[in-house]
């Protein structure tokens, strides 16, 4: 059985993440223009429309990542914990890949996602 002092800080990772993705879906949905502002991107009727699609999936993830935190099995919060540190390293290594170049909003984000992949992995590595 998994140590309950990682799980229950994994837990927290996974709530504190789901949190940040329902701020960013949120905004994508209502905003997506603010959002490819700050990201330096040429706003369009189509880059919108993507935006708003990628935040109709972030709720879905959100929802995940929350019911998990709250209900799910030891072994699916680590499960789900694995999944989130790479996805989370993979976000902030994309995000540094953006076409436009790097602002401080870019950093940022990037430095967002490489903090939540720390965070899983720092906890996940715990001894059991």
């Amino acid at each position: 059985m998994a140590n309950q002092s990682k799980v229950s800080s994994l837990r927290l990772v996974l709530r504190a993440g789901a949190t940040v993705f329902g701020l960013s879906a949120v905004l994508l949905i209502a905003l997506p223009r603010f959002f490819t502002d700050l990201l330096g991107m040429a706003g369009s009727n189509d880059l919108d429309w993507s935006m708003r699609m990628i935040g109709l999936t972030l709720v879905a993830l959100t929802g995940n990542m929350l019911v998990v935190s709250l209900h799910g099995s030891d072994k699916g919060v680590l499960l789900s914990a694995r999944v989130m540190q790479f996805a989370a390293f993979g976000l902030g290594l994309i995000t540094l890949l953006i076409p436009t170049g790097w602002n401080w909003f870019v950093i940022l984000y990037a430095l967002v996602g490489f903090g939540f992949s720390v965070a899983y992995t720092v906890f996940l590595l715990q001894k059991d």
